[in-house]
């Protein structure tokens, strides 16, 4: 049996390294024949393993954890070999039944290391384009050879950033938007990649977390914005309207519905709240059969408020004998302004 062995292994491999042999006499079919070994000194961080081939008999020493160059780049290990069936109990192996395993650690480029990763920062949506979110550091691992790194962006679905790529600061190239569809649950994720010198280069990623904050950069949207009700019909109610917000609270509900009064007449149409998010829109009193534009102005409860002002378009139908007829109504296209002059004009003209 050899008393030294030599092996070589990459920092950061692991797997078989060097097998071990020994002679035996015995009946290979038996405990006498077959090896154990052990590792009795040298292995504290237990990076090392080794296990018997069952056909050759050979200690097949491995590692199990990756090595580090930078931290050792050689490893001295002592091994006992035994039989599993001992010759003589209780008495103690000499030389002879120990090996020394020399390992060398070959020095292997590695990519660079972002700390910490994630890198997490939160804003506010809508900040000025131009602004810095941070300043991203990676370290070299290989810190014996004295390698440059330089930064660059691997995956920003918006396009909202752009790095130094000397030292690594990250600006802002267009506003932060938290309704993008680019962001989900109000967490914007960019991946940013550190390359170093190295021949070839070894490259590192890191991830980029912003958590943007909401603000009030959304004015309400109402829901429907079509409805029919009979010229005859004895309930005056038209729809019941909801609205939404794409902001978070408290930029979203409870919303104010209002009729826009600069273009509607008063004594027409009437809009009731129903809740935080709903409102009912009712007539006054029957119109004729038409198509009408009902401007509704919705506010939300932001500082300072979004308003929105959209056409609710009502089509007053003819219902005779349980048929609904709008054919006529798609034709006049009146909007509530026109009815009360021509309203006006009429009155006039009959004096």
């Amino acid at each position: 049996t050899k008393k030294e062995f030599q092996a070589t292994v990459e920092e950061g491999a692991v797997g078989v390294i060097v097998n071990l042999t020994v002679e035996d006499k015995d009946d290979p079919t038996t405990g006498a024949w077959r090896a154990a070994y052990t590792i009795i000194n040298g292995n504290p961080g237990q990076s090392f393993e080794i296990h018997t081939n069952p056909q050759t008999n050979e200690g097949m020493l491995s590692v199990v954890k990756p090595l580090d160059y930078e931290i050792s780049a050689f490893h001295t290990l002592l091994i006992k070999v035994e039989n599993e069936d001992p010759l003589v109990p209780d008495v103690s192996y000499g030389p002879s039944s120990t090996a020394t395993v020399h390992i060398t650690v070959l020095d292997v480029n590695e990519g660079p290391v972002f700390y910490p990763d994630p890198m997490m920062v939160t804003k506010q949506e809508n900040i000025s384009v131009g602004s810095v979110l941070l300043t991203v550091n990676a370290t070299d691992p290989d810190s014996l050879q004295h390698q440059t790194i330089r930064y660059s962006i691997y995956k920003d679905p918006a396009g909202w950033l752009s790095i130094n790529p000397i030292n690594g600061t990250v600006d802002t190239t267009a506003v932060l938007d938290r309704e993008s569809p680019f962001v989900h649950n109000s967490v914007y994720t960019a991946l940013f990649l550190a390359i170093d010198s190295g021949n070839p280069p070894a490259t590192g990623t890191g991830t980029l977390l912003i958590t943007l904050e909401d603000i009030n950069d959304n004015a309400p949207v109402i829901y429907p914005t079509v409805a029919e009700v009979c010229d005859d019909a004895r309930n005056l109610s038209v729809v019941i309207l909801g609205a939404s917000d794409k902001d978070l609270h408290p930029n979203t509900d409870p919303f104010k519905f209002e009729i826009h009064k600069q273009t509607v007449p008063d004594k027409v149409w009437k809009i009731s709240k129903i809740n935080n998010t709903h409102a009912l829109v009712s007539l006054l009193q029957n119109l004729n059969k038409a198509n009408y534009n009902l401007p509704i102005m919705v506010t939300d409860s932001g500082k300072p408020p979004m308003t929105n002002i959209t056409d609710l378009r009502v089509q007053v139908c003819s219902c005779k004998n349980s048929k609904v007829d709008c054919n006529g109504a798609g034709a006049l296209h009146l909007s509530l302004s026109l009815l009360l002059l021509f309203s006006l004009l009429s009155l006039l003209s009959g004096l």
